[in-house]
């Protein structure tokens, strides 16, 4: 089934890359914007429709499951390969947004987590009242 699920982010990957392509010549970058988030936005959409609508069939699905864990990685290593060297020389600001970000990220992680914790005790007590 993995070949099923590699179609599909074939499919997702082009659109995706021909998407960003478009961006970038919108805003006047000789680059591609984003195509591979864009990608990775509708292989979830895509695998979410086929789900959905019954097309998507419990042994495809493990391979459209295994693709869209493996594809995480796949989208931070591509991030990661941009050009660095060319940013930097744009001045401060790169290097403080990419600051900026780290900095606002971490202080969400402990907000983030007491959100999720407090769902979980909430679920329980109501399950356990017999409130359902």
């Amino acid at each position: 089934m993995p070949i099923y699920g590699t179609a599909l982010l074939s499919i997702c990957l082009i659109a995706g890359l021909i998407a960003g392509r478009l961006i970038g010549m919108a805003v006047g970058v000789d680059a591609n914007v984003g195509g591979v988030g864009i990608a990775m936005l509708l292989l979830i959409l895509a695998s979410d429709w086929l789900r959905r609508t019954g097309r998507l069939k419990p042994l495809d699905e493990s391979g459209i499951t295994f693709w869209s864990s493996v594809y995480i990685p796949i989208v931070v290593a591509m991030a990661a390969s941009q050009n660095v060297v060319a940013a930097l020389r744009a001045g401060m600001v790169p290097i403080v947004a990419g600051v900026a970000v780290v900095v606002v990220s971490f202080a969400l992680v402990p907000l983030l987590s007491r959100v999720k914790a407090d769902d979980v005790g909430t679920s329980s007590n109501t399950a356990s009242r017999g409130d359902e």
